[in-house]
């Protein structure tokens, strides 16, 4: 460029809401990984330790789950919320973020769980430490790659997450960071300056989760791919 200005990394808050859009993905994904990485870390533990009636199908059921494109339930999502009166809530993301993470963050805690030899169980139990003892003081602290490698799978696509983010959000103040980059392509214009700019901040929260967690990443991604 003839005349290199950092101008438009200070004019995007002034022209645009930014701000909001990025306080709104913040809340939204850190919820939802939150509470995804939670509830697929019970769950994973749950599949990976103990046989119950069903267990066979309730797997194969989060496996189907992932063989449909999301895209297809956009339409049920939107009939759903504005029954229960939550467009333009930040809920109504929370909730649709956390039903799409919860079935392969499941699968990725299982595959981790089951390469964590039971005989730890085991002797904990002789020890006299109960089932949730176990797993909080022996099972959990061993499970940090999974954990890991779930929370940025969940977060990375909630981040990213334009369509359903589009269509459940219609005020202007409620929106997501992807929605208000969205916005600065236009018909007939797009201001290639300031979506540039936006996009770079955009990146900074991924950055600095991979900065964190790099080092778990791959082996929480690589666990249970073999079997022992």
């Amino acid at each position: 460029p003839s005349q290199p200005t950092l101008h438009n990394f200070k004019n995007l808050w002034s022209t645009h809401p930014f701000l909001s859009y990025l306080e709104n993905s913040l809340i939204v994904v850190s919820t939802s990984t939150l509470i995804s990485v939670a509830i697929s870390t019970f769950a994973g533990y749950g599949i990976s330790r103990f046989k119950f009636r069903g267990r066979s199908v309730y797997m194969a059921f989060l496996l189907a789950t992932q063989l449909f494109p999301s895209i297809m339930l956009l339409i049920p999502y939107y009939k759903i919320f504005m029954t229960l009166h939550l467009i333009d809530q930040i809920s109504a993301l929370i909730i649709t973020y956390i039903s799409f993470t919860i079935p392969f963050c499941t699968w990725m805690m299982r595959g981790y769980f089951s390469g964590i030899s039971k005989d730890l169980d085991q002797a904990a139990q002789i020890d006299g430490a109960s089932r949730f003892r176990v797993f909080r003081s022996v099972i959990l602290p061993l499970s940090w790659p999974g954990l890991a490698a779930t929370t940025i799978y969940s977060f990375i696509s909630g981040w990213n997450e334009y369509i359903f983010a589009l269509v459940l959000t219609q005020d202007e103040e409620m929106k997501t960071v992807p929605v208000g980059i969205g916005q600065l392509v236009g018909e007939y214009r797009i201001d290639w300056a300031q979506l540039m700019a936006a996009s770079l901040y955009a990146l900074i929260p991924l950055t600095i989760i991979f900065i964190f967690f790099n080092r778990y990443f791959v082996s929480g991604l690589s666990a249970g791919a073999v079997k022992e």
